[in-house]
């Protein structure tokens, strides 16, 4: 169509997007590094936007119409979209953090999901962090697929087989998925984390992709809060939500929100990234 704009970045492009990515990372790095039990989810949001600001960037999410923090703070059965608050938390929560900067007109978006301790609960711990660590397997999963991938319909069926695997019989979230990203946050095209009949999009170097899997011990099936952005599970069950941005280029593909371009993550799927030439 006239005028529309290629989800294809030029290598140049891709390049603009390393310190946005970069930054995304260091605010997530610098919320994990105060979650305990006592704090609140807006001093979450506190340090994240320190990071942000030192660094010359503006939080993506606040140029949501709207949308006023730097982060989301997602809780136990909240799975995404959740608004930092005076919220404390507590021994054995479940916690997703979801950030993204904006540099000189480029993105990063990102997220992780962290379980405070809880000795008196060891269980419970144990059941939230097994969640965790599926989900962010199928998020490298699904990273891993998108190096050989011919188009994006085989990630999100990477994501759902590592997730199926798993045996725990976890639902993925239908009615959120990843998305392309560049000048925009959320740009075409969708990134789905389960196998649909839909080939998707061409995977060829260019293409930069949020690829972020929300997945919940019990039913997919969520509801949105009266706050009109929290995303809960109906049937009050914990979720997990985990997020890279990450680009194909031609040498390879290069996780622009991992410091190390995804090499820790990508070497158990023998694949090793390459930075953008």
């Amino acid at each position: 169509m006239p005028g529309r704009r290629s989800i294809y970045k030029t290598p140049a492009q891709l390049r603009a997007m390393i310190e946005p990515g970069l930054i995304t990372a260091a605010a997530l790095d610098a919320a994990r590094a105060l979650i305990a039990p006592g704090v609140t989810t807006l001093e979450l949001d506190a340090a994240a936007s320190e990071v942000i600001v030192a660094r010359g960037a503006i939080s993506n999410f606040q140029m949501v119409r709207g949308y006023r923090h730097t982060v989301c703070t997602s809780v136990n059965e909240q799975v995404v979209h959740g608004i930092p608050s005076g919220r404390v938390l507590e021994p054995g929560d479940i916690v997703s953090v979801d950030a993204g900067a904006e540099l000189r007109g480029w993105n990063g978006d990102s997220a992780f999901t962290f379980v405070v301790p809880d000795d008196t609960r060891p269980e419970l711990v144990a059941e939230r962090e097994e969640l965790s660590r599926v989900t962010e397997g199928s998020l490298w999963a699904g990273i891993a697929a998108l190096a050989t991938a011919s188009h994006l319909g085989e990630v999100g069926a990477a994501i759902q087989d590592h997730i199926d695997a798993s045996g725990h019989g976890y639902g993925i979230l239908r009615e959120y998925v990843g998305h392309g990203i560049g000048r925009k946050m959320h740009e075409s095209p969708s990134v789905f984390n389960y196998r649909t009949p839909d080939r998707g999009a061409e995977v060829r170097p260019g293409l930069a992709v949020a690829i972020e899997p929300m997945v919940v011990i019990g039913d997919q099936a969520t509801f949105v809060e009266d706050d009109d952005w929290t995303v809960s599970t109906l049937d009050g069950t914990a979720g997990s939500h985990w997020e890279h941005s990450v680009a194909v280029h031609d040498d390879g593909i290069w996780v622009l929100t991992a410091p190390d371009g995804g090499a820790a993550g990508l070497a158990p799927f023998g694949i090793t990234p390459r930075e953008i030439g």
